[in-house]
Protein backbone atom coordinates (compact mmCIF):
# COMPACT_ATOMS: atom_id res chain seq x y z
CA UNK A 1 0.00 0.00 0.00
CA UNK A 2 1.51 3.66 -0.87
CA UNK A 3 0.86 6.34 1.45
CA UNK A 4 -1.95 7.56 -0.59
CA UNK A 5 -3.99 4.67 -0.21
CA UNK A 6 -3.56 4.49 3.54
CA UNK A 7 -4.69 8.10 3.97
CA UNK A 8 -8.06 8.42 5.47
CA UNK A 9 -10.38 11.67 5.08
CA UNK A 10 -12.84 12.62 7.67
CA UNK A 11 -16.25 12.98 6.31
CA UNK A 12 -16.48 16.25 7.83
CA UNK A 13 -13.05 17.46 6.53
CA UNK A 14 -14.35 16.20 2.77
CA UNK A 15 -17.67 17.65 3.05
CA UNK A 16 -15.74 21.45 3.93
CA UNK A 17 -13.90 20.98 1.05
CA UNK A 18 -16.65 20.02 -1.52
CA UNK A 19 -19.00 22.84 0.25
CA UNK A 20 -15.73 25.46 -0.31
CA UNK A 21 -15.59 24.64 -3.96
CA UNK A 22 -19.27 23.71 -4.69
CA UNK A 23 -20.97 20.17 -5.64
CA UNK A 24 -23.22 20.16 -8.97
CA UNK A 25 -25.30 16.91 -8.65
CA UNK A 26 -27.16 15.48 -11.55
CA UNK A 27 -29.08 12.16 -12.22
CA UNK A 28 -32.36 10.72 -13.93
CA UNK A 29 -34.06 7.62 -11.90
CA UNK A 30 -36.76 6.56 -13.87
CA UNK A 31 -39.47 3.49 -12.61
CA UNK A 32 -40.71 1.19 -15.60
CA UNK A 33 -42.63 -1.92 -15.44
CA UNK A 34 -43.11 -4.09 -18.88
CA UNK A 35 -41.71 -0.88 -20.40
CA UNK A 36 -43.99 1.52 -19.09
CA UNK A 37 -42.93 4.96 -17.69
CA UNK A 38 -44.58 4.96 -13.82
CA UNK A 39 -42.23 7.33 -12.31
CA UNK A 40 -39.77 9.65 -13.43
CA UNK A 41 -37.38 11.78 -11.18
CA UNK A 42 -34.81 14.34 -12.47
CA UNK A 43 -32.40 15.82 -10.46
CA UNK A 44 -30.69 18.84 -10.53
CA UNK A 45 -28.90 20.01 -7.29
CA UNK A 46 -25.97 22.72 -6.97
CA UNK A 47 -24.70 22.99 -3.13
CA UNK A 48 -22.57 25.39 -1.96
CA UNK A 49 -21.68 27.68 1.10
CA UNK A 50 -22.78 30.98 0.66
CA UNK A 51 -21.07 34.13 2.99
CA UNK A 52 -20.90 37.41 2.78
CA UNK A 53 -18.21 37.61 -0.23
CA UNK A 54 -20.42 35.23 -1.86
CA UNK A 55 -24.08 36.24 -1.20
CA UNK A 56 -26.99 33.77 -1.78
CA UNK A 57 -28.71 34.10 -5.48
CA UNK A 58 -32.00 33.92 -3.78
CA UNK A 59 -31.84 37.14 -1.44
CA UNK A 60 -32.88 40.58 -2.75
CA UNK A 61 -29.72 42.87 -4.07
CA UNK A 62 -28.23 45.46 -1.37
CA UNK A 63 -29.19 48.92 -2.10
CA UNK A 64 -26.10 50.68 -3.95
CA UNK A 65 -23.68 52.58 -0.54
CA UNK A 66 -23.97 56.35 -1.07
CA UNK A 67 -21.05 58.01 -2.18
CA UNK A 68 -19.46 61.11 -0.69
CA UNK A 69 -19.23 64.26 -3.35
CA UNK A 70 -16.38 66.59 -2.30
CA UNK A 71 -17.14 70.21 -3.17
Amino acid sequence: MTVVERREIALVDLLDRLLAGGVVITGDITLRIADVDLVRIDLNALISSVNAAVPSPFDPPLPPEPTEEVA
